[in-house]
């Protein structure tokens, strides 16, 4: 049976997994990062790189990683990605392991690792968007990741949800969906009250009225987002995934009455919508899935 490596390269830690072609992770492994202005964070990659090769003790099939950024056309590199890890565009992985080394964008890879291994396995199209600090996404098209041109498919958080808000995403989207929902927001939205969407969560849970009105202010803009991307793609499912879906049923329940308003649901259709199996290791699944694909 093949396997392969799968890294997930993060502004704080480095997470590595060897996994085979039926999904069973056979180990994993963490190092820090020191996304710093030497660069060490390369040689980091490499020590997690040399570890699971050690333990493996057998060739490896392949290799793939996840990064935030832009890759390549091929996949081969991050091809675009400013203010972070320094020096990662257009880094050589293939030449810097000895080995054909496949890279994703992070929020991609995770989408991979659903549906070749977990929620969505067996599923040809599907969305999915990751809820945390910030909201990114994915698109699965009969079966094959749908990256686009200048590999930008999938920046899911960048609808534009409202045109003449003020606020403006990181890409000039006027009131966009990581405003509505992402935490780094959350202080803002509600006017300094709370300061993380756990704490905002927790105090929705306990009755309070100004904690109910923000979430579920930004979990009807979800459920709007989410009508607008069946209406535009159809999908067979759509995937959460992030920190802000550990929130569970004080997301999901509201979430499910919102879209019984806004879904369009001819025939009774209706597009299911799921929690991702897979936790902080889906990029590097995903990106390990994706190199055995290729």
């Amino acid at each position: 049976m093949k396997t392969a490596i799968g890294i997930d390269l993060g502004g704080t830690n480095v997470k590595g997994i060897l996994v085979n072609e039926a999904g069973e992770i056979l180990k994993q492994h963490y190092v820090a990062t020191q996304d710093d202005t030497e660069g060490h964070w390369r040689e980091n990659v490499l020590e997690m790189v040399t570890y699971l090769r050690n333990y493996w003790q057998a060739p490896i099939d392949a290799i793939g990683l996840s990064a935030p950024g832009l890759p390549d056309a091929h996949n081969s590199c991050i091809s675009f990605l400013p203010n972070r890890l320094l020096g990662l565009a257009h880094f050589d992985w293939s030449a810097y392991f000895g080995q054909r080394t496949y890279v994703l964008n992070d929020a991609h890879a995770a989408l991979m690792a659903e549906a070749q291994f977990g929620a969505a396995k067996g599923c040809q199209n599907v969305i999915l968007l990751t809820l945390g600090t910030g909201v990114g996404g994915g698109i699965l098209i009969q079966g094959k990741l749908y990256q686009g041109l200048s590999q930008m498919a999938g920046h899911l958080g960048h609808l534009s949800l409202h045109a003449t808000d003020d606020e403006v995403s990181i890409v000039g989207a006027p009131g966009s969906l990581e405003y509505a929902i992402g935490n780094y927001s959350v202080q803002k939205r509600s006017k300094g009250k709370f300061d993380s969407t756990w704490a905002l969560v927790e105090a929705y849970r306990q009755g309070d009225p100004w904690a109910s009105l923000v979430w579920l202010t930004s979990v009807q803009k979800l459920a709007v987002a989410l009508s607008s991307l069946v209406n535009a793609l159809s999908p067979e499912l759509i995937v959460l995934a992030g920190g802000i879906t550990l929130s569970d049923d004080a997301l999901f329940e509201p979430l499910h009455q919102f879209m019984s308003l806004y879904e369009w649901r001819p025939g009774g259709k209706q597009t299911p919508i799921v929690q991702a199996q897979f936790g902080d290791m889906a990029g590097a699944i995903g990106a390990a899935g994706f190199a055995l694909s290729h």
